[in-house]
């Protein structure tokens, strides 16, 4: 199916650069939201996308106006009946995906597909509400959408090939690079990044490392962010409901750290609210008396063990990876695509199970399971990569790891 007209439910950040990013392509898009004032502030940060491309000389203002009238700022439904696609992108509360489901399913034309930017939730949950299971399908874009390459196209239980199969032209018509990963909580990429990001927090209440020194660190490493200047930029209310999501599902694994809840109860979700593990606006660079209070609380507990290396925060995000595999979410190919296009994993290393395969899946599974030894089951390795030691499979070196090297 040919896409010419897509709609946007819900005009916040995610929801106006998802957008700006169909506009661009060429195709007509509604931005809706609950009321003007929203869909206003939606249409400023498209305008803001396209006005900086002026000032970088990359297109003109008449490109830019013309860009403009792509998009139509809107309210109600009215003018969804011809959408062949309507893109959801509201808060990752599931209640409030399903009502605006149901609502699609009465207002669009039986053969448009519904899909969802969600980060987490299950597709299958959303089309169940619906009487088109199979024309529904999760989008997730990555922030900010009009930049990174990566999309997650998450077909439900009932989804159909080809529902499937246009999403991913429509995605690549978008100069996107979709990634197919099958259903699961988290999916792809937010199992892999939250255990890196919870093992840096746990670094910083344990008292190992500072969270400037462990950011340095990782930067250093080849990522374009340290962990928690990623995490401020995300927003702890967004990591937080994701978190919870994950932990429903896969248990004491993706336990959050302490830290996590003390800051979110303080309000400091980050960049938007001016303080997170950092200050921002006018009290950049300033001591933070409210962040040290909490650190010290935390290390006044029974002291455990505690060490920073770089490895203890990449090889959870390994030890997840090797899990997708085992569950089949996608092939080792399209992980090492997704976390490079996705996370921002640094390209030289060539992606997580290349990296792995790199250093040697015996050094990995051991030092595993020494952080298992000190840290707790969080570091239990993958049956699947015992299994790869246990085969001789042992990386680059041998020739044979999670990929083959003639």
């Amino acid at each position: 199916m040919y896409i010419y007209k897509t709609a946007v439910v819900g005009a916040g950040a995610m929801g106006a650069e998802i957008a700006q990013t169909i506009s661009f392509s060429g195709v007509p898009v509604l931005l809706k939201d609950v009321d003007q004032a929203r869909v206003e502030k939606g249409l400023e940060v498209i305008r803001k996308i396209y006005q900086r491309r002026v000032d970088r000389g990359k297109m003109t203002q008449d490109e830019l106006e013309n860009k403009m009238t792509l998009v139509s700022g809107v309210t109600s439904y009215d003018g969804f009946k011809d959408a062949d696609l309507v893109i959801e992108a509201v808060p990752e509360r599931l209640e409030l995906k399903q009502q605006i489901f149901k609502e699609l399913d009465r207002e669009v034309q039986a053969s448009a597909i519904l899909a969802s930017n969600t980060s987490s939730l299950s597709l299958s949950a959303l089309g169940g509400v619906t009487r088109r299971p199979h024309q529904v399908i999760g989008m997730h874009f990555f922030y900010p959408a009009h930049i990174m390459k990566l999309v997650e196209v998450i077909p439900g239980l009932e989804t159909s090939e080809e529902t499937v199969s246009d999403i991913l032209s429509f995605a690549e018509s978008l100069r996107k690079l979709p990634v197919r990963v099958n259903e699961c909580p988290g999916f792809l990429v937010n199992r892999i990044l939250m255990p890196y990001l919870n093992e840096a927090a746990c670094c910083v209440q344990e008292g190992a490392a500072s969270a400037r020194s462990i950011d340095e660190a990782m930067v250093a490493f080849g990522f374009p962010m340290g962990p928690f200047t990623l995490v401020d930029n995300l927003g702890f209310d967004v990591c937080r409901e994701v978190v919870n999501v994950l932990q429903d599902a896969y248990g004491s694994r993706m336990q959050p750290a302490v830290i996590w809840e003390r800051l979110y109860d303080l309000q400091r979700f980050g960049v938007k609210s001016g303080a997170g593990f950092y200050l921002y606006g006018e009290r950049a660079g300033q001591p933070d008396q409210e962040l040290d209070e909490v650190i010290r609380g935390l290390r006044a507990h029974p002291k455990v063990t505690s060490e920073f290396s770089v490895n203890r925060l990449v090889l959870p995000m390994v030890n997840e990876a090797i899990r997708c595999l085992e569950e089949h979410v996608c092939t080792a190919a399209d992980v090492d695509l997704a976390v490079i296009a996705g996370l921002g994993f640094p390209q030289t290393k060539g992606g997580i199970l290349h990296y792995a395969d790199e250093v040697g899946l015996p050094t990995v599974l051991s030092e595993l399971q020494r952080f298992a030894q000190s840290f707790g089951d969080r570091f239990w390795p993958s049956a699947l990569l015992k299994r790869k030691v246990a085969a001789g499979h042992f990386g680059k070196q041998a020739k044979r790891g999670f990929f083959d090297y003639p």
